[in-house]
């Protein structure tokens, strides 16, 4: 079982326009509210693709509530801690073009009772899982470290881990050795405190990350594919083919979700990385958050092109 973490869920506010233009009218076509988070889509993604999951999220307010409802209406398992604060709203615009703006708020404060019963919810599912995902944004307060803590509890335990976040917990999560993690360009840019342009920068991104404590990292590149870097320094780089992009939103989280689902399916790391990127391009040709199907994937997947630069 695939068990995903979501510390800092969302509705999901998904906006479409007819075209985005600085200081011009655009006139929204449709609008569309569900259950968000990383780890929410990363679950949907394994379940559609026949994977068994848990999803395991905080939920709180009147917008937990609702959270809850559209949850309800999905198909894989689900299992909530509650808080006392309202959990937060995304919002997401995206025109006919591809173009997207994305907005999130912070999130709410969880308490240190809260995080101690977010921890034994792990711990508890911990037994029934080979991998743990820690996915998305960890809201205002609540200590980087605790990313880091959770690895170790599942190392410990023979769970291999993949690490989704960003800034501090992203830091503090690589000390403690995690299976993977799959930043975007921004993420490590911000991680490493420098630009990325070129291949090279993205191979040297790729290195120093793992340097700094992973096992494997996977750089996650948008339309230009990603990076992997595994083994024996190893890289390998998956390149997809040319789409007409319509909604690059959740492309990532289909990233990581289909290389684990893949890894638990028994291919190398190079061929769960040429399945992540296969997910992540279908995904960004769809409408809205959609995600693609197995049968979408494995249409792009025999097209996306696998490079050994080292």
């Amino acid at each position: 079982m695939i068990l995903t973490l979501t510390v800092n869920p969302a509705i999901d506010l998904n906006v479409t326009a007819d075209h985005l233009a600085f200081e011009d009218r655009g006139y929204i076509l449709s609008t569309h509210e569900s259950a968000g988070g990383r780890g929410i889509n990363a679950s949907h993604v394994i379940h559609s693709f026949s994977g068994k999951t848990l999803a395991l999220a905080v939920s709180g307010g009147k917008k937990g509530a609702r959270f809850e409802e559209y949850l309800g209406k999905l198909c894989f398992p689900v299992e909530l801690v509650r808080i006392q604060n309202e959990i937060r709203t995304n919002l997401t615009i995206s025109d006919q073009q591809g173009l997207t703006i994305k907005l999130n708020e912070r999130g709410p404060a969880v308490a240190s009772d809260e995080l101690a019963r977010l921890e034994e919810a792990v711990a508890r599912k911990l037994p029934e899982a080979s991998w743990l995902m820690i996915c998305g944004s960890f809201p205002p307060g609540m200590p980087a470290e605790f990313c880091s803590k959770l690895i170790c509890m599942a190392r410990e335990r023979g769970v291999k881990v993949l690490v989704d976040t960003d800034d501090e917990p992203l830091l503090r999560g690589l000390e403690a050795n995690p299976t993977v993690v799959s930043p975007n360009q921004h993420e490590a840019e911000r991680l490493l405190s420098r630009a990325l342009v070129t291949r090279s920068h993205f191979i040297e991104a790729a290195d120093r990350i793992r340097a700094m404590g992973a096992e494997s990292v996977v750089l996650s590149l948008g339309s230009r594919g990603a990076i992997g870097a595994y083994g024996n320094d190893e890289i390998v780089e998956a390149v997809p083919p040319r789409v007409d992009a319509v909604s690059p939103i959740g492309a990532g989280d289909a990233l990581a979700a289909a290389l684990v689902w893949a890894l638990t399916r028994g291919s190398d790391f190079p061929d769960a990385v040429r399945w992540g990127v296969a997910a992540g391009t279908a995904s960004a040709q769809l409408p809205g958050l959609t995600f693609a199907s197995l049968e979408q994937t494995r249409e792009v997947y025999e097209r996306v092109e696998l490079r050994k630069l080292r």
